[in-house]
Formats: C-alpha cells, sequence, structure tokens
C-alpha cells in the first residue's frame, strides 16, 4: 500500500528484449537496490538514487547476449515514465532544477524544465568505447529515453573532463540533484509554475 501524499511509481514493462521491474519514491532517502546486469550502469543509478534522495528498486532481465543498447535504453523509457507518474499533477514544484557539478577534473551542467515538453540536449565528449561492460554511446540515448519518458526539457553539457568514468559518473549525480530541485515543493507556488495554468 503506497504511504499517503509519498510521491512515487511502480512500473514494469515486458517485451522481446527486455523485462523491467521498477519502483521509484521521489520523496526518499537515497535508498537503492538495483541489478540490471550491467556493472557500471547499476553504480551510475546507485549515484542516481543517493545524490537525488530517491528511493530506487530496479529489476532489469535483458538480451545483454547482443548488447547493452535495449536495456540501457529501456531502463530509462521506464525511468521516465516512473518520474512522470511519481510527480502526477506537479502542483507546488519548483518546476526547474539546474546544478554545475564536478567531479574529479570533470565539470558537468544539468539543467531541467518539468514542461511537459521532452527535448534533449547533449553535450558530451568520450574517449573510449566502453567502461566496464557499458558502451559510452549509450549515455546519450539513456537520457534521450529519460526526457521523452518524463516530458522534461533535459540540458546536460560537459564543461571539461578527460576521464570518461568521471564524465558519466559527473552526468548522472548532475541530473539527480537537478531533478530533487525541480521536483521540490514550494509552499509559495499554491497551484502549477505554468501561466497556463497546467504543465
Amino acid at each position: 500500500m503506497a504511504e499517503k501524499n509519498v510521491r512515487q511509481a511502480e512500473i514494469s514493462r515486458k517485451t522481446n528484449e527486455t523485462d523491467i521491474k521498477m519502483k521509484l519514491v521521489i520523496d526518499g532517502t537515497g535508498e537503492a537496490d538495483i541489478d540490471t546486469g550491467i556493472g557500471f550502469f547499476d553504480h551510475m543509478l546507485n549515484s542516481f538514487a543517493r545524490h537525488g534522495l530517491f528511493d530506487l528498486t530496479l529489476k532489469v532481465r535483458g538480451d545483454l547476449v547482443v548488447d547493452c543498447h535495449h536495456t540501457i535504453e529501456d531502463v530509462g523509457i521506464v525511468l521516465g515514465e516512473a518520474i512522470k507518474e511519481a510527480i502526477g499533477d506537479k502542483k507546488a514544484i519548483r518546476r526547474y532544477g539546474d546544478i554545475t557539478l564536478p567531479m574529479d577534473e570533470a565539470l558537468i551542467l544539468c539543467a531541467i524544465d518539468l514542461s511537459g515538453r521532452p527535448y534533449l540536449v547533449f553535450d558530451g565528449n568520450f574517449t573510449s568505447d566502453r567502461v566496464g561492460y557499458f558502451d559510452t554511446q549509450m549515455v546519450k540515448e539513456f537520457f534521450y529515453a529519460v526526457s521523452y519518458g518524463a516530458g522534461m526539457n533535459l540540458h546536460i553539457r560537459q564543461i571539461s573532463g578527460e576521464n570518461d568514468h568521471h564524465i558519466i559518473e559527473g552526468m548522472f549525480k548532475a541530473f539527480a540533484k537537478a531533478l530533487d530541485e525541480a521536483t521540490m515543493k514550494d509552499s509559495r507556488i499554491k497551484s502549477v509554475l505554468s501561466t497556463k495554468g497546467t504543465l
């Protein structure tokens, strides 16, 4: 049974390529239980949960014998849908969130607008094809899937960085911090933060 006033969502998605079960609690404490079959991806999603103070439970069976593409992209779709469902009517939320986050030599900017209009602007430069069993090409694909699943305007920009692990981890942490800010409730906002009256 869902706790009253706790913003959360549970989503299952099964295709011929992936079988995903996810629970996301926006008003969490950063607890995570994640198994995607891709160690580096698990590490990134754990960082997302911890630094955004979201609770995230995720179990995935994907066609990793093919490659990591379907698993990572489909998790992005489901995470976006879970964010959208959990924040509901968006009443009293700040709507916007942004941060410039350092991760050793890497510096990442992330800005979010929970506008209901999906759009991704991604600027990242990776020098290796993989980190562990995670294809670096999939970073953009993941955030694209999240932005469209959630209906959010998402900007991620690499300002500096040389180590792909640091750059990618900085992106996941920055996304978490910006999303935490955007989903925060503000008592001064009585309805939704839009002249349209809806988001």
